[in-house]
This record gives C-alpha cells, sequence and structure tokens, in this order.
C-alpha cells in the first residue's frame, strides 16, 4: 500500500502593529513578510502532485492556502472548521510588550491551571479535532495521494505530539512550528506511521520572540 501524506502548513506573519491576542477574531490577515511566507509555500507545492486541499476558515490560513491554491487550479479548497485556531478566553487582548497587563485581576483568573490549559480550549480537544481533521484530508486525498492543509501553530503542535504518543502539555517555547513551516503526516490504511517537518520559509522568519502570551 503507499502512503498518503497530508502537509499542515501553519500560517504567514500576520500584520498586527497593535500586538493583539487575536484567537479567532476577523480582519487579521498576513503582513507583506507573511505574504512573501505563503508564495515560498506556494513555490514549494508547485510541482508536488496534490490531490486535495483544505484550509483553516481565518482569514490568514485561507491568504496563505491562496499561493498553493493558484499553482494547483485544478483542486478546489475546502474551509474545515476543525483546522481552526485554538479557542482563548484572552483573545482580543494586548497585555503590553512584556505581558505586564497579564497581573491584571480580571486576566490571572483565567491562568490558574496552564495544564489544560485554563484560559482556553482543552489540548485533548484541540488534537482530537485536529486529528478527525487530518483523518478526513487523508481519505479526500486518496491512497498515494498528498493533502496541504493550512492550521495553526498550537493545532498543529497538538497533533504532531499526539501522533507521536507525546504527553499534550508541553512549554510553549519547545514548539517546532515556524510560521510557514510543514509538518507532514504520513498514513498508512489510515493510519499516522511517520511525521516529519520542514521550513520552506525558515530564513524568512524573524528571530523568535522570547515573551509569549498564553494560547501562542
Amino acid at each position: 500500500m503507499e502512503l498518503t501524506l497530508v502537509h499542515v502548513c501553519r500560517h504567514g506573519q500576520v500584520y498586527n502593529p497593535d500586538r493583539v491576542l487575536y484567537g479567532r477574531l476577523p480582519g487579521f490577515g498576513l503582513s507583506d513578510l507573511g505574504r512573501a511566507m505563503a508564495e515560498r509555500l506556494g513555490e514549494h507545492f508547485a510541482d508536488a502532485p496534490l490531490t486535495h486541499l483544505r484550509t483553516s476558515p481565518l482569514q490568514r490560513a485561507r491568504e496563505t492556502m491562496l499561493p498553493i491554491a493558484e499553482r494547483h487550479p485544478g483542486l478546489d479548497v475546502l474551509v474545515d472548521e476543525r483546522l481552526v485556531e485554538a479557542g482563548n478566553a484572552l483573545e482580543g487582548r494586548s497585555f503590553g510588550r512584556y505581558n505586564q497587563r497579564l497581573l491584571r485581576p480580571d486576566y490571572l483568573r483565567h491562568l490558574y491551571n496552564p495544564l489544560r490549559p485554563s484560559w482556553g480550549e482543552p489540548y485533548p480537544l484541540v488534537a482530537r479535532r485536529m486529528q478527525a481533521a487530518i483523518a478526513d484530508a487523508a481519505a479526500s486525498a486518496g491512497p498515494g495521494g498528498r493533502a496541504v492543509l493550512v492550521s495553526h501553530e498550537l493545532p498543529i503542535w497538538m497533533a504532531r505530539r499526539s501522533a507521536e504518543g507525546r504527553p499534550l502539555v508541553h512549554n510553549p517555547a519547545d514548539r517546532e512550528c515556524l510560521l510557514a513551516s510543514v509538518t507532514t503526516f504520513a498514513l498508512l490504511e489510515g493510519r499516522i506511521v511517520r511525521v516529519d517537518y520542514a521550513e520552506p520559509a525558515g530564513d524568512l522568519v524573524p528571530a523568535r520572540r522570547l515573551v509569549r502570551r498564553p494560547g501562542m
């Protein structure tokens, strides 16, 4: 039997000068650099024999998918709600350059249990919906086919840790899921047998900030 490959891309850089935790909010599209990252993904998959495309419904993901889809005009792009960013009770807020506003009592009440996490969608729920989306994409791609999905950092990381049998609780600073990266799930008869990782736009990604916000 041939392997089916499901390539799950993280979207490119978002235009967010106010450093808002944007989560699932509408209206957050790619920056100029993010569009360059998306073009790099388009080039990366230009000659690949793709058989299926699907994306998160959020603007930044759909804009990242566009250069890929343009190079494969025979494929429709399916919007899959299961690929959306993780839910976050703190979205829409800006916490300051060093997260100093997180010390406000109305924010602290969401941070009591980072293992769940208490500020948003539980990790197991994120992993399960991503597993289902990947399985459906593999079925749509067909045996030996190749699907490309566009999603978000935390959901992709949950899917990978789950597939590799690792605990879902983790240090966000340790995630291997850069902007416009590609995490590839190889499936055989519907079962994930291998996970690979690539950074087609790695040279375009700015140095990682040390300060992270809950859910990022």
